[in-house]
């Protein structure tokens, strides 16, 4: 394992989630430079400790463990390929893309950085900003089990549940499982709430009884209460889920799976953004419910 004593980490994308993995990494002492597209996005954490780099060649070139979280598999493919991170990583240096995105990418990234002698591990997270903020973030990891012993203390400084799930790109199977089940538990969430409304009940009330019962989950008893007070920002954004929700019919697609709860979730999403809300929270779900 490394330790923050002896490795430098680049962290490229701070978003919702991005800050909060960042703020962590530096309250573990280690040394972390920053890129971000829009620079004054990452004032606050150059403010707190971290280095700001110009560019993501630079952030590879100075850093021993380089971690992505970016948007889309677009924009993963953008900051690893075509003059990007496996261009300019030292060999030795161990590269982790955080970003929920397709499996066969994150096979290649893994591919393409072994014969440069980079190692390549996916790793996508679970947890939302509260889980990125406090530290307590699930994490799905794929690629070769030394490369994940190697960088364990590093992971276990932004999560608490973190499973090695085997060969490169199983991490963001696993993940794109994670996805299927938030789908379609924000779907039901949504239609309960819409329910016990429409039948005169306190929902205050109601998510009391509910939340630590057969039907409690995260999002219920963090995204629910959201609902109640009409906060619908962003710990994961409504554009998100329906790109992580395409990743998923896509890769279930080429399993011959069907999927038809998934491929509904996907629609009430889709009409939820056309009405301008792709912005929002994945909460905002209940925008479509609510009178």
């Amino acid at each position: 394992m490394v330790s923050s004593t002896d490795v430098v980490i680049g962290f490229i994308g701070t978003g919702v989630m991005g800050q909060g993995m960042i703020r962590n990494l530096l309250k573990a002492d280690y040394p972390v430079n920053i890129y971000t597209r829009t620079q004054s996005k990452a004032m606050a954490l150059v403010e707190e400790g971290a280095q700001w780099r110009a560019s993501v060649a630079e952030v590879a070139a100075h850093s021993d463990v380089i971690i992505t979280i970016v948007g889309y598999p677009q924009d993963v493919e953008e900051v690893y390929f075509d003059n990007g991170i496996l261009d300019h990583a030292q060999k030795g240096a161990t590269v982790v893309d955080m970003t929920t995105s397709s499996p066969s990418l994150a096979e290649r990234i893994y591919e393409e950085g072994k014969e440069r002698g980079i190692a390549a591990l996916d790793a996508p997270v679970s947890g939302g900003d509260i889980g990125a903020r406090n530290g307590k973030l699930s994490i799905m990891v794929g690629g070769d089990r030394e490369a994940f012993n190697k960088v364990l203390t590093i992971f276990q400084a932004m999560g608490e549940n973190i499973v090695y799930q085997g060969t490169a790109g199983r991490g963001q199977h696993t993940k794109v499982t994670n996805q299927i089940l938030i789908a379609g538990g924000m779907l039901g969430l949504c239609e309960a709430f819409a329910y016990a409304d429409r039948a005169g009940l306190d929902l205050e009330h109601v998510l009391k009884s509910v939340e630590s019962g057969a039907a409690g989950s995260f999002s219920l008893s963090n995204l629910g209460p959201r609902i109640l007070k009409g906060d619908f920002a962003p710990g994961f954004y409504v554009k998100h889920i329906i790109k992580d929700m395409t990743i998923a019919l896509n890769e279930a697609e080429k399993m011959g799976l069907l999927t038809p709860g998934l491929a509904l979730a996907k629609t009430r999403y889709e009409e939820l953004a056309e009405m301008g809300f792709g912005e929002n929270g994945t909460q905002a779900l209940y925008k479509l419910y609510a009178d």
